[in-house]
């Protein structure tokens, strides 16, 4: 049986695109059905149904690509099980032009350190959103999700439901919330006939 190259694409958020990856691994010799795809899922999340099918459809002497280290893994840790199962299993993994050679030491050294600049740059990213996240806080900008009623709509929703005549199915039907949201705004009114 001949060995294949099978490729792996990732992207973090669902609205980024994965054609440059996608034109990299064809650029590579990778056949476009046989590319796998997560997208929408972070590297350290090593629950992706597309890595999972692109190592499945590996087998000895086949080689898995990817672009780079940080779409496959983001974490040491991840890194070395991934390469662990691969190795294991026979199959050799290509990142970018670079084929890792698992028995070879400089090999070895050489995806430690891609591993550590992979995890250090998913570290990065995650203190500069959490900085950007408090000073946006602080100037008032992030307050969370936007209320589902305005002031007006809950005080009319607490008076319908003060007036007896309607469920909470129905007023919630009617106000175009859930039931949950109905119950919240009858609990911040404080309402005493609140049975819910």
């Amino acid at each position: 049986m001949t060995a294949i190259l099978v490729g792996y694409a990732r992207c973090s958020t669902a609205g980024q695109d994965l054609t440059a990856q996608q034109l990299a691994l064809r650029a590579l010799g990778v056949e476009p059905s046989r590319v796998y795809v997560d997208q929408g899922m972070t590297g350290t999340n090593r629950a992706r149904p597309g890595l999972r099918e692109a190592i499945a459809a590996t087998r000895a002497g086949d080689t898995l690509v990817v672009t780079k280290l940080d779409r496959l893994a983001r974490s040491i840790r991840d890194a070395r099980d991934i390469v662990d199962e691969l190795t294991g299993a026979g199959v050799r993994l290509q990142i970018g032009a670079s084929v890792h050679d698992p028995a070879d030491p400089v090999g070895r050294l050489l995806l430690n350190v891609l591993a550590m600049v992979a995890e250090f740059e998913g570290d990065l990213i995650r203190s500069r959103t959490r900085e950007g996240m408090a000073v946006a806080r602080t100037k008032g900008r992030l307050r969370g999700r936007a209320p589902k009623l305005s002031g007006a709509q809950e005080r009319h929703l607490v008076d319908l439901h003060r007036g007896g005549r309607h469920t909470s199915a129905e007023i919630a039907e009617l106000f175009g919330v859930s039931r949950a949201t109905v119950y919240r705004a009858i609990q911040r009114a404080g309402d005493p006939t609140n049975s819910v």
